[in-house]
């Protein structure tokens, strides 16, 4: 049953909301966004701190996929801590673009600054706008409204965006169409997979490991940090196959390890989780179709079973570790709406 809790409103709600961004991205003219730019020979950096930073990786692996140009992911704080580290040849050859829910998080404000000093324009990418949207004449703005602390819509809708666009730039007309299926098959998931994550919840876990390769990695990243911010739990994240590098020491009955497992590598990352299962740690996978043997070894499984390319169903992937972090955190006696420590901005 569904919570009074506006961040489980928002979970569940995003199919709507995605609906409402493909309805205002097909009406955008994107190309002014790029305007000026050859998005085939420029660098595009992404950067964005937190959960917007896992959305710059996200969006950095789907425009070297879809666009075969480099992309890279920086977490604001590096490039004003590290500038020369980051841009060592400057920044006139990259086209940065700034992520920022709500247009006033301190670091990517100052980064943009930090832009504006070296002549260099950018793209932002926000759903409140505010100052960071005053700073730049290319704005990509999402009418996303959260009241909860954590993001959730914001960054999912975002990401969609960003595909969005790398997929207008390519001119991959049949990419866009996958991207418009997306509402509809997961206001059809979470039917079937709320109730069982929701009861999932009530088990007992000490600590909490999320793995994934390639695009799915920044989707294991936020799945992670969701279950983090909204339950007070220690929860990390891996690319599936560093896990047996070391940190499957950790794999024992309290350990929850959630595999987001792709069709391209399901071969190889597969035997990872079945191995945690037999370690004895508690496993629960997200994948478009397991066999027995992987289904035999979940705890959990969430099987998608989306007809859409790979890259084009990365934000599905995440959405159960926005309902596990709720549920767990209802199932401590704590608010995940207002985690503690944390607020809706953060400024330095």
């Amino acid at each position: 049953m569904l919570q009074e809790v506006n961040t489980l409103t928002e979970i569940y709600g995003q199919p709507s909301v995605w609906l409402t961004a493909l309805a205002d991205l097909s009406g955008m003219d994107l190309s002014l966004l790029v305007e000026g730019h050859d998005p085939r020979i420029a660098e595009w950096v992404f950067v964005g701190c937190g959960t917007s930073y896992y959305l710059a990786q996200a969006a950095a692996a789907s425009l070297t996929t879809l666009l075969k140009v480099p992309a890279r992911a920086i977490p604001a704080s590096e490039i004003l801590l590290q500038p020369d580290l980051v841009f060592p040849g400057g920044t006139s050859d990259c086209f940065p673009v700034l992520i920022s829910r709500s247009g006033h998080t301190s670091e990517v404000l100052q980064v943009a600054e930090y832009l504006q000093q070296q002549e260099t324009e950018f793209l932002a990418v926000t759903c409140d706008g505010r100052e960071l949207a005053e700073m730049t004449s290319r704005v990509l703005k999402l009418n996303v409204l959260e009241k909860s602390t954590v993001m959730t819509a914001s960054f999912t809708s975002m990401v969609l965006a960003l595909q969005y666009l790398a997929a207008h730039i390519a001119g991959d007309l049949e990419f866009i169409a996958a991207l418009h299926e997306l509402p509809e098959h997961l206001s059809r998931l979470l039917k079937i997979y709320g109730p069982e994550v929701e009861k999932f919840a009530e088990r007992s876990f000490t600590d909490f490991a999320f793995l994934g390769q390639g695009p799915l990695y920044a989707m294991a990243s936020e799945a992670a940090l969701k279950v983090m911010e909204s339950s007070s739990s220690f929860a990390r994240f891996f690319h599936t196959l560093e896990f047996r590098h070391g940190p499957k020491s950790v794999a024992g009955p309290g350990s929850l390890i959630c595999g987001l497992v792709t069709e391209s590598g399901y071969a190889i990352e597969s035997p990872v989780l079945i191995e945690m299962k037999e370690l004895g740690a508690q496993v629960m996978v997200i994948t478009n179709s397991a066999t027995a043997k992987l289904r035999a070894a979940a705890d959990l499984l969430i099987e998608l079973q989306l007809p859409v390319p790979e890259l084009a169903r990365i934000i599905i992937y995440v959405v159960w570790g926005q309902l596990l972090g709720s549920y767990i955190a209802l199932e401590k006696g704590l608010d995940p709406d207002n985690p503690r420590n944390l607020s809706r901005v953060v400024t330095i």
